[in-house]
């Protein structure tokens, strides 16, 4: 029998597994990857800020680690194009993918929900969307998915409801969609409970608009699979380039989709021990730290059809601003 050595040296934070890499791996082992939710992360993470436009064999070296091959580009590519998200413009036999105007207007906004260091304050009023016309029940259940993605939570009786949400970029979020037709079918309203006696509290609109149960699960999950790569960066240093940067696009993409379901409850409205401000809080210390060595790779693999490598604009270093008590993972504040 073969024992263990008791006297055997502790095991060094460096000799503990790397959970940065095991995190970029596990994603590149998927059996199926949805590559236009990806590059969409990519466009408005890494492209955006460098003028919203890039040559597609950079999209394809850059995402090529993650396991999404040339062809799974090119098919998303085609088809984000498709749907109004990005445009072309050839130049000689090379080609560079942009964001549309529209494509464009709402990744910006989008980043100032996902790179805010905390949530947003409450106005105390509700953004409402009610549905006037008889709408087709595919019609309808197309109409609900879109407005889930954008964090709105449904009432009884047609009713869509949001504590903050932008009803402007709503709509235009809905052309996006391929739902413009169905907006002549919406009355958007902005309303504010009063506190008259007997009444229901807004506690009870957001229990019945919204799962809240799966929303603190999912967060809870982004914690145990983010925490730990932000302990060893902060153990060991940052990264080099290319899995600093591929960890950031991981850690912006998960991200990003769980932004999308979450209404953006104000404090008061959550449950006690609420998750979604530790996940903030892990994602803004990991991509602080992760940002200059991911952006020294984009330096090096992300271009123009002709060759030219766009610089990032100075507003790029402000995205998680850091709060005045921050601890530094070991990143530079470079704003």
């Amino acid at each position: 029998m073969v024992t263990a050595d008791a006297t055997a040296a502790p095991r060094s934070a460096d000799d503990a597994p790397d959970a940065l890499q095991a995190r970029i791996d596990a994603f590149a082992r998927q059996d199926r990857v949805h590559a236009g939710s990806l590059i969409i992360t990519l466009f408005g993470d890494a492209v955006l800020p460098r003028g919203g436009r890039v040559w597609l064999g950079s999209v394809i070296q850059l995402l090529e680690p993650l396991g999404v091959n040339e062809r799974l580009v090119r098919t998303a590519v085609y088809r984000l194009v498709q749907d109004g998200w990005l445009t072309t413009e050839a130049r000689g036999r090379r080609t560079d993918y942009l964001l549309t105007a529209a494509g464009r207007a709402r990744a910006e906004e989008a980043a100032r929900q996902i790179y805010a260091p905390r949530a947003p304050r409450w106005d105390l009023h509700w953004r409402l969307l009610l549905t006037t016309g008889a709408l087709a029940a595919r019609e309808r259940e197309r109409l609900r998915r879109s407005l889930y993605w954008q964090g709105y939570g449904e009432l009884p009786g047609g009713v869509f409801v949001h504590p903050s949400a932008d009803l402007d970029a709503t709509l235009e979020a809905l052309q996006a969609d391929g739902l413009g037709e169905r907006r002549r079918d919406l009355l958007p309203l902005r309303a504010q409970r009063l506190p008259l006696r007997g009444t229901a509290p807004d506690r009870d609109l957001v229990h019945q608009a919204w799962n809240l149960d799966a929303l603190a699960q999912a967060y809870t999950a982004f914690v145990a699979r983010y925490a730990p790569i932000a302990a060893q960066v902060h153990t060991r240093g940052a990264p080099a380039p290319a899995p600093a940067f591929l960890a950031r696009t991981l850690l912006i993409h998960d991200w990003r989709r769980l932004l999308l379901r979450d209404p953006q409850l104000p404090q008061e409205l959550l449950p006690r021990g609420w998750p979604g401000e530790q996940a903030r809080d892990v994602c803004r210390r990991l991509y602080r730290a992760l940002l200059e060595p991911a952006e020294r790779h984009l330096d090096e693999r992300l271009c123009l059809a002709d060759g030219h490598v766009p610089g990032a604009v100075g507003w790029l270093w402000q995205r998680f601003e850091p709060l005045d008590d921050e601890c530094s993972l070991g990143t530079p504040h470079l704003a």
